[in-house]
């Protein structure tokens, strides 16, 4: 591939993110990509802002990004802005670019701080920068403001993991210099999903807010919990410059004097700097696509004979063909086959932390309920002493015999199992009421969307009568139940003919 084809890599994959955004769906594909995470204040937004040179990103106290900002950066002679949801609309001031941003995470989640999984797509030309695109992710927090639900921690962790828990995602860990990196927010979360380091890229801000005589030269020499794509410090413009709008370019500038004249960092001076955080990531991402490419294309030519084909079945489609329909009855009794199993197996895809449930009810009963049973019963040792005793005494009659018959043995135990039998019952009945129990948890998951499933044509009248009724959902939930206890009565009644013919008994 060549340098023209190495450079449309990613806008090419630019197009497809756009494309499963406005069809809503990701078709299962994971496309590269590089998530920005970091806890809050840890100047993710800064280093953002310096790519592109504007300031652009809503600001503020508490949690400012609430939904997943999908920023693709794109070289370009003229300078403006364009959101996926506002087609054909380029925003030139960056100011209104913000409010935009605002107004939009606001439709979704509300003014009280909540947040999102939906994302934005914003796509900046400027000939200021690389070609680029980043996921802006919300910053991890601890305590939950306002009206935000209590567990705010757990909702953005699970957001977040829904990004970089996948192989193609790159992970750009920020991280605070003037903070332990021990307990960086970022490293933590990205340490659990990567943890050889094969996919994080560390940046360390705020290099320039550390306590005199101290650096981080260790870390940004990969030393200290070293990464495999290493670390690169930045340093960002104070809230002081913010407020008082310093130009970004003289915020590089000064970014670039500050690693020239610090003699912790003087002699990797060239490998610092937002300038060149945002030539690695280009690189990097460049060739993660390239890497990824032959993977991504085989399953998309996968997917689209599997698409092709759906399609063609539909072009015949009929919707009142009884084949269709009784195909569609027979998947869901399918699934429903496969969720029972799982149920009683105990190899779900969902694991209950409540309380007990399917098969391990009937595991409890078996080994606590039935044993509790038996130890009720009664049992007289003396009186079965005797009764052994007279057996063997009038099995022998008038002889003396030397060894024990074993018809006594015989008549002794059958006479001891039918104790057995009622804590048996008991014991059958109950998990019998498990079965159905967990029949009917199935037959929650079956989708009712799909009632009536069966057209009036294809019940009584393939039955053999004329009467024209239609099945509905609800008569197939009571069909399973019904056949779920015969199942289940079936397998009691065969448990107890086994033990029969095993005793001696009718």
């Amino acid at each position: 591939m060549g340098n023209r084809g190495m450079e449309d890599l990613i806008p090419l994959i630019n197009k497809l993110q756009d494309a499963f955004s406005c069809i809503g769906q990701s078709c299962n594909l994971d496309l590269p990509q590089i998530a920005v995470v970091g806890g809050q204040s840890a100047g993710k937004s800064s280093v953002l802002e310096n790519f592109v040179g504007r300031d652009f990103l809503p600001r503020g106290s508490g949690i400012v990004t609430r939904r997943p900002l999908v920023l693709q950066l794109v070289n370009n002679q003229a300078e403006y802005a364009e959101f996926l949801h506002c087609k054909g609309r380029k925003f030139v001031d960056f100011d209104e670019v913000r409010l935009e941003i605002e107004a939009e995470t606001d439709r979704i989640t509300g003014s009280n701080k909540g947040i999102s999984a939906v994302p934005i797509n914003l796509r900046v030309y400027s000939p200021n920068v690389l070609n680029l695109t980043l996921i802006d992710l919300p910053g991890m927090t601890k305590v939950a403001v306002g009206d935000q639900p209590i567990d705010i921690e757990h909702q953005i962790r699970d957001m977040l993991m829904q990004f970089i828990t996948k192989e193609s995602c790159l992970i750009l860990a920020v991280t605070p210099a003037n903070q332990d990196l021990a307990n960086s927010d970022a490293l933590k979360i990205s340490k659990e999903v990567d943890p050889q380091g094969l996919r994080t890229i560390g940046v360390i801000t705020k290099l320039d807010l550390m306590d005199e005589g101290t650096d981080a030269r260790d870390i940004l020499e990969n030393k200290l919990l070293p990464l495999r794509r290493g670390y690169i410090g930045v340093v960002n413009r104070s809230q002081k410059d913010i407020d008082g709008r310093k130009d970004i370019k003289a915020a590089l500038g000064a970014e670039r004097k500050f690693f020239l004249s610090h003699p912790g960092y003087r002699h990797i001076a060239d490998r610092m700097g937002t300038p060149h955080l945002q030539k690695t990531l280009n690189q990097q991402l460049t060739n993660h696509i390239r890497d990824t490419l032959p993977g991504l294309r085989s399953k998309l030519q996968s997917q689209l004979l599997s698409l092709e084909k759906e399609v063609e079945e539909y072009k015949n489609f009929k919707p009142d063909d009884p084949t269709r329909k009784t195909k569609a009855l027979l998947q869901m009794v399918q699934q429903f086959g496969v969720d029972f199993e799982k149920r009683i197996e105990g190899s779900g895809d969902q694991v209950d932390t409540v309380e007990l449930s399917g098969g391990a009810r009937i595991n409890r009963i078996f080994h606590e309920r039935f044993p509790f049973e038996l130890v009720k019963m009664e049992f007289d040792e003396k009186e079965l002493r005797r009764e052994i005793s007279y057996a063997i005494k009038n099995i022998h009659g008038v002889r003396t015999g030397l060894f024990t018959p074993d018809l006594a043995f015989e008549a002794i135990v059958k006479k001891q199992i039918i104790k057995l039998k009622e804590p048996c019952l008991k014991c059958m009945d109950l998990v019998i009421q498990e079965l159905i129990n967990t029949v009917r948890q199935c037959t929650n998951k079956v989708p009712r969307c799909m009632e009536p499933v069966m057209p009036c044509h294809a019940s009584p009248v393939h039955m053999g009568t004329s009467h024209q009724g239609a099945w509905s959902l609800g008569a197939m939930w009571s069909c399973l139940l019904v056949f779920s206890g015969c199942c289940a009565v079936r397998c009691v009644r065969d448990c107890l003919c086994f033990s029969s013919r095993v005793s001696g008994f009718p």
